[in-house]
């Protein structure tokens, strides 16, 4: 016998893939208040027929976040999540619509992260098909500005995420179908080298040169890589100097810092920064400022998120496939949301990849499934606290 949360999406799966369309054919890239605006509207309105109650954290620049709340009958309190902003500039949408290409669902956005929007929408939809009684809160939080360094959402995804006793996020799966179960914590760092300017052939020995101390401090500092395991040190962008004539007195270059935990991520920091304090050439000062708007706490893999974990591989088991948790080094909305420790699980949206470019897709048969398991996923969630709850 099928089961009936199964069978409504697959009877629905039409739907699903039209209402991805028109998402897709909406600019919203991170700027692009009016189209970012369109894509929470659409979906506030279908949540608020589904008896959600919506809030709006209004912007004067960028897209409003939007906050949907529904009481219930259970006991647990959990958090759907996910962003309306893409990448892409306007224009993209009309000269990329979304096609299909055997399996693969193709299109602005439908990978990162349009298909998780509507996939949380459509496993609401079928477990109020199923007359399921809900959790005692649901929160159906979309945020604007994840896809950029300038972010106005983080105090309050800090402040909703201690609010609930689970987060779910909606962002694709890994192409292998892996869940996130652990994200990197991150930091940029910009460091500046000051020296002092001279003729280059007449008086060279009266020069400090600032493009060679940051030439030094670049290869210093990348030996800080695997300084343990999972620390990371990446220069980018490097610039100074100018005329080849002229002793340079100024550079700079900028650098990703990745770490497992927030501790250890304080080390590799501390590393960095007495390396800036270090004279590596004579006469030439560093100075390193951590760039605003670009730290991003880790998501660590706690005791509840593995439960978790252990919960959502039982249900896609249930359903007859397999799913393992994975940890990736990139950040998201849930790095914020989970801070202060509530357990999350990301990468609940349909099987993609390739994101931000020309040939990001989904995978049409994993939007079924994956629905499925986040569906069931709310229910079994309830199921645990209520068990919880019995034995206390």
């Amino acid at each position: 016998m099928t089961d009936p949360i199964v069978a409504y999406l697959e009877q629905h799966l039409d739907d699903y893939l039209a209402d991805l369309r028109t998402l897709v054919a909406i600019d919203s890239g991170s700027n692009d208040k009016g189209g970012v605006d369109a894509v929470t509207g659409w979906l506030a309105e279908r949540l608020e027929a589904l008896g959600f109650t919506v809030e709006w954290r209004r912007q004067e620049r960028f897209g409003d976040d939007l906050v949907a709340r529904r009481s219930g009958a259970g006991r647990s309190r959990v958090m759907l999540l996910g962003h309306a902003d893409t990448v892409y500039p306007g224009g993209t949408a009309a000269a990329r619509p979304m096609t299909a290409a055997g399996d693969k669902i193709l299109g602005p956005g439908t990978c990162d992260m349009k298909a998780g929007l509507v996939t949380g929408l459509y496993a609401l939809r079928a477990l109020h098909h199923v007359g399921w009684a809900g959790n005692d809160a649901t929160t159906f939080l979309v945020v604007s500005d994840e896809e950029i360094g300038e972010r106005h959402s983080v105090p309050l995804l800090k402040a909703e995420g201690p609010a609930h006793d689970a987060i779910l996020t909606l962002e694709a799966a890994r192409d292998s179908g892996d869940i996130v179960t652990a994200r990197k914590a991150v930091r940029w760092y910009t460091v500046e080298a000051r020296g002092r300017a001279a003729h280059a052939g007449v008086e060279p020995d009266k020069g400090r040169s600032a493009t060679l101390a940051i030439a030094r401090f670049v290869d210093a500092a990348y030996a800080l890589n695997g300084m343990r395991e999972g620390m990371t040190v990446n220069p980018g962008r490097v610039s100074g100097g100018g005329s080849p004539s002229i002793v340079a007195d100024r550079a700079t270059a900028r650098f990703d810092l990745r770490a497992r935990t927030d501790a250890q991520l304080d080390e590799l920091e501390a590393a960095f920064n007495d390396l800036a304090s270090r004279p590596l050439v004579p006469g030439v000062a560093f100075s390193a400022t951590l760039e605003k708007g670009s730290g991003c706490p880790a998501m660590e893999r706690t005791e509840g998120v593995a439960r978790l974990e252990a919960l959502a591989i039982g249900v896609a088991r249930d359903l007859g496939y397999d799913l393992d948790g994975a940890a990736t080094g990139g950040g998201s909305d849930i790095s914020f949301a989970a801070h202060a420790g509530t357990p999350g699980l990301d990468g609940l949206g349909p099987i993609g990849g390739l994101d931000h470019g020309p040939d990001e897709y989904i995978l049409r048969g994993s939007i079924v499934p994956r629905t499925a398991l986040l569906a069931k996923l709310l229910v079994t969630i309830e199921a645990e606290r209520q068990r919880g709850a019995g034995n206390g």
